[in-house]
Formats: structure tokens, C-alpha cells, sequence
């Protein structure tokens, strides 16, 4: 019954036209829209629609919430959507934006590899809460948003954590029928040691020196790279390229280079 009320409620906010300022903001502020075409671009709208009525917005620190910023960061986290549905975002239920940088709460890692909780502490650009809100710096929100190619998104990082936490873990790994999770993680479990083995000798690597920090790091970090940097992951990652895709169910590695 939930479910059709849902449903219900999204047709209904579907049956008004997405708003011409909208569209305008879309265009502005995330550059990734150009790389799609109109189904996509249709596609995207509607779940934006969505996502924004959805969610609870709160502007902090002296920062006033705008359709500007609802708009921004929903087309940012709705290229995640796609080829999914809202479901994914079930644990995003409120997202407190501040201006600039904040410090965040402790959070606890727990991964593939590690056993015990490590608590994070840091100034940042965004933090997602177990069963609570994703905090968001705006200014950290436009840069990422403007450019569509450097492997930095801060609400793809974020929200990737919420769909981490799907299945009641932050460990880096989404909730996935068994086999495809047995491929998740003898994939990105590889991957992560080696990264963190390069890293240590300070040898540069595709993925950037944060998703060494855990397992669910690296998810976060390897899913802002692509969305952002998809071709080159399928070169440098492959078999982790190819898990993302089959999760996220978008390939995105052959996409039409930006007008």
C-alpha cells in the first residue's frame, strides 16, 4: 500500500511541467547534462522532480535554501539514478547544506578487510550519517558539479555512501544478490590493496590517494571516477569499471565527448 501511494504521489508531481528555471539551472551548474542525450535528459528531469520533493532541505550556517541549490545537487545525484530507481536513495532523507567546509561527527569505517571500527574526524566538504542527514559545502557542490571530468563530485561521493549503507554496513560494498557480490568484492577488494600498496610507495595511481582511507572509500571515491572519468577507469580499472556498471547499470565508458 506504501509503495502505491508512493508511486501515486510521484505521477502526480511527474504531471506538472519541469520548470523552465529548472532546466536553465541544470544547464548552468552541471555540466555532465551535456553529455546526454533527450531520453536521458527527459529522464534525469523527472527524477529531479522527484528527489527534490522527497528530500528534506535545510540550508545551515547562514546559507539560504534556494531552488538553485536543490536543483544542483538533485541533478548531480540523480545522474546516479539513470538506469536505477529512487530506491537507492532510500537512506537519504535529509540534506543540510552550508556554505563552505564544515567538521563533521565521528564516523565509524568498517570494510571487507578491516574488523575493527576506525573513527574519522575531519574538516570536509561533505559527510553522509548512518540513518541520518548528508551534510553538503556548497561551494564544494559547484566545482564538482561544473566540471564533468576530473573524477571529483562531492554529492556522488556522499550519496554513495548512502547506497553503501543500504544494507545496514558502510563496508564498501552495496547490497547485491551473491554472486554479483562475490564479483564486487574479490574485484574491488584487489583493487583496494593495491591502491593501497602503491600508494605506500608512493607511486600515483588512477583512483586518488583518499580511497585508500577503507573499503567504503573507496566505493565513494571509485564511484565519483565513474561517473566522471569513465573511459579512462574502464582502461586503468577494468574489473572494477565493470562491477560499477553492472551496479549502477549505465556504460558509460564509450559517452560522446562534451560540445
Amino acid at each position: 500500500m506504501l509503495h502505491w501511494l508512493t508511486e501515486r504521489r510521484r505521477r502526480h508531481l511527474l504531471d506538472t511541467p519541469f520548470p523552465d528555471a529548472w532546466r536553465a539551472i541544470l544547464d548552468a551548474r552541471v555540466a555532465a547534462v551535456h553529455y546526454l542525450d533527450d531520453a536521458q535528459r527527459q529522464r534525469l528531469q523527472q527524477l529531479v522532480q522527484v528527489f527534490v520533493a522527497e528530500k528534506h532541505w535545510e540550508g545551515c550556517g547562514g546559507l539560504e535554501m534556494t531552488d538553485e541549490i536543490r536543483v544542483t545537487i538533485a541533478g548531480c545525484a540523480c545522474l546516479m539514478l539513470l538506469a536505477r530507481d529512487h530506491d537507492l536513495f532510500a537512506e537519504v532523507r535529509s540534506i543540510l547544506v552550508y556554505p563552505s567546509s564544515v567538521v563533521g561527527p565521528t564516523r565509524l569505517e568498517l570494510g571487507w578487510l578491516a574488523r575493527t571500527p576506525v573513527p574519522q574526524r575531519n574538516v570536509v566538504s561533505g559527510e553522509s550519517h548512518h540513518h541520518g542527514p548528508v551534510i553538503l559545502a556548497w561551494d564544494a557542490v559547484l566545482s564538482g558539479a561544473a566540471a564533468a571530468n576530473d573524477g571529483r563530485n562531492v554529492v556522488i561521493h556522499e550519496l554513495a555512501h548512502k547506497i553503501d549503507d543500504l544494507d545496514g554496513a558502510t563496508d564498501g560494498t552495496p547490497p547485491l544478490p551473491r554472486a554479483q557480490r562475490l564479483a564486487w568484492v574479490e574485484a574491488c577488494a584487489t583493487a583496494f590493496l593495491a591502491h593501497r600498496n602503491r600508494m605506500a610507495r608512493g607511486e600515483p595511481s588512477f583512483l586518488r590517494d583518499y580511497a585508500a582511507s577503507s573499503e567504503a572509500e573507496f566505493f565513494a571515491v571509485a564511484s565519483e571516477a565513474y561517473f566522471e572519468q569513465p573511459g579512462r577507469f574502464a582502461r586503468e580499472l577494468p574489473e572494477v569499471y565493470a562491477v560499477l556498471r553492472d551496479f549502477y547499470g549505465w556504460e558509460l565508458a564509450e559517452r560522446r565527448d562534451l560540445p
